[in-house]
């Protein structure tokens, strides 16, 4: 099976092209950077500077792919060059190969190629100097230094760039991503939020009209009927009302309708006075003095949540719903009489416990539900200071 070489780069294949035929011509015109001891015409002496130039030239597409290799062939034909005449474009030539030796080596080539042509630059210029005892000697190594030495520190330096200029898009492209995290994240929190406010204030409203309706077909009494439907009514004006609000509240830009939107502790009595007209019980004892929006909101959510189950869950009798602030905590407790077995008399989601707990948790405060000698006991315990951020 046949090795299939990696494809050269096109520009790589000009400079090999341009460089030959560049060589070629100082070749033809008779510029050479050391004169022959003898005159030369048409003889393998002529002929010579031409073999290094090839092949230096033939290297150049493999600057890329195969960078060392080509470095390696590049030397010995520059050795091979220094018997000779010389040409120019042979030593530019090999000069680019030290580079792209450097640029597009492997990371242990790049850090060891410049040690190792600046040591043959000192060595080139020291030993000769003091093996002669002639200043001029010194020349070689200035020599070594810009053929070799000065192509790898440029290599180097823009490999030290690209690498630098690489880290800092990978490091944009995370710093995106983590944004992109961020944003999905903020998203989704919001979605749960407004799942959540959208629950809590439909729910109740729900419930009640399910039951009524279910009342009126079951009972066949015009006057409960004409009650029934004056219930399913309020509440389907309320809930209507409640959504309006809510889609207020999404379509504004600015924000500046949720701080009036908000419902407030205040707002309870009015609360309980509509859950009293769908039948339920309520007493209510609220001594609380003035507490943070976000607590005042989840507050409110929780009682009214709970409401709606005792609506749809439990048995006959009062429920009780009572509010005590103590130094820095706002507690939050609302019994009803515990209905086992059977099941709901209003179709849910199911997802009302889930809410309360997360608003409470939300705060940093505490949750619990569960019977408690005979009776269906919500505590809620929210912290009034140290919640996240003032907003609802």
């Amino acid at each position: 099976m046949a090795l299939a070489l990696p494809r050269p780069h096109r520009d790589d294949v000009r400079i090999a092209v341009g460089g030959l035929l560049g060589g070629v011509l100082l070749w033809a015109l008779g510029l050479h950077p050391r004169v022959p001891s003898a005159p030369v015409v048409l003889c393998a002496a002529h002929w010579a500077p031409l073999v290094p130039l090839a092949v230096t030239a033939a290297c150049e597409p493999l600057r890329r792919t195969r960078p060392r290799f080509a470095l390696l062939v590049g030397t010995l034909a520059l050795t091979a060059d220094t018997v000779t005449v010389g040409n120019i474009a042979t030593v530019v030539l090999y000069t680019d190969l030290m580079y792209a030796a450097v640029l597009y080596g492997t990371p242990a080539s790049a850090r060891r190629i410049p040690w190792i042509t600046g040591l043959l630059t000192v060595l080139g210029g020291v030993v000769p100097a003091a093996l002669w005892r002639d200043p001029a000697a010194l020349l070689i190594g200035v020599g070594v230094g810009v053929v070799a030495l000065a192509p790898a520190a440029t290599g180097w330096v823009v490999r030290d760039h690209r690498d630098a200029a690489e880290t800092a898009r990978l490091r944009a492209e995370q710093t995106a991503l983590l944004a992109e995290m961020d944003r999905v994240q903020a998203v989704t929190a919001e979605r749960a939020r407004m799942a959540r406010e959208l629950h809590d204030m439909v729910a109740n409203h729900l419930s009640a009209i399910a039951i009524h309706s279910t009342a009126a077909l079951s009972i066949d009494d015009p006057r409960t009927s004409r009650d029934a439907l004056t219930v399913i009514r309020e509440n389907s004006v309320d809930g209507l009302a409640e959504m309006r609000r809510l889609i207020g509240i999404l379509r504004d830009s600015g924000g500046g309708l949720e701080p009036a939107a908000t419902p407030t502790l205040d707002g309870l009595a009015t609360l309980v006075e509509g859950a009293r007209t769908n039948g339920l019980t309520i007493r209510l004892d609220a001594d609380h003095g003035q507490v943070p929006a976000p607590v005042e909101l989840a507050a409110y959510r929780i009682v009214q949540e709970s409401l709606t189950n005792a609506l749809k869950h439990a048995a006959p009798g009062p429920v009780r719903v009572c509010l005590r602030q103590a130094e820095r905590t706002l507690h939050v407790q609302i019994t009803s009489p515990y209905r086992r077995g059977d099941g709901p008399r209003a179709p849910g989601s199911g997802s009302g416990l889930t809410g309360m707990r997360e608003r409470a948790a939300l705060l940093g405060g505490d949750f619990t539900a569960g019977p408690v000698a005979g009776l269906w006991s919500v505590r809620a315990t929210l912290p009034l200071t140290g919640t996240e951020g003032d907003r609802p």
